[in-house]
């Protein structure tokens, strides 16, 4: 097809070599055909992650590459059983990310609190009761070809999103609903943690 397959048919082609579209239509093509990601393996899923980054199914070739660090990741991947002490953690670890950036729930452990969802008092029973998830990969463990189709729809959201209009559209009633979100997902948090730690007195 030519032209790097037409930008992914991201742009309104004219002509043989020319595409007419925005900066921001080409950056957003850039930016998912290079996400850097920082794999948070805990348990059975990380072994399967492995499986991922091999030559067979190759993680690389969409443009994912490792990082050991959050500040130059662009998404981060839990993969495992969530423990509350490892929560607190993985809070940490997202917000010392840069925006834009993204987050993959990686099996059920990570999605709803697996196995553990109703008896498991020290599991926190999804990922998302304390950051935002963009990606939920299924299975107990997941498959590799699971994955790969969550990286493929990260990359369709990454596409069509509005770095730089956003802020600039948004009423400051939207602004303060996005802040009073975060304040609240902290509360429910806090609220999670104390609702366990006195679950556990009694266990105990």
């Amino acid at each position: 097809m030519g032209f790097l397959d037409r930008l992914d048919k991201g742009l309104d082609p004219v002509g043989p070599d020319i595409m007419l579209g925005t900066v921001e239509d080409l950056l957003n093509w850039g930016r998912s055909k290079s996400d850097w990601y920082m794999h948070f393996g805990i348990a059975c899923c990380a072994i399967e992650f492995m499986a991922v980054n091999a030559a067979h199914f190759d993680l690389m070739r969409f443009g994912a590459i490792p990082r050991a660090s959050p500040r130059q990741a662009d998404f981060i991947i839990i993969s495992g059983t969530v423990t509350l002490k490892m929560a607190e953690r993985i809070k940490r670890l997202y917000e010392q990310m840069a925006e834009p950036k993204y987050v993959f729930s990686m099996g059920s452990c990570a999605n709803s609190g697996g196995p553990y969802w109703e008896h498991g008092y020290h599991v926190l029973k999804g990922v998302d009761r304390i950051i935002p998830v963009d990606v939920y990969v299924p299975g107990c463990p997941p498959r590799p070809e699971a994955f790969l189709e969550g990286m493929v729809q990260l990359q369709k959201k990454i596409r069509h999103q509005e770095i730089f209009r956003k802020r600039e559209k948004m009423s400051p009633e939207d602004l303060k609903a996005i802040e009073d979100r975060k304040i609240e997902m902290e509360k429910q948090y806090q609220d999670y943690l104390a609702d366990q730690k006195l679950k556990n007195q009694e266990i105990g």
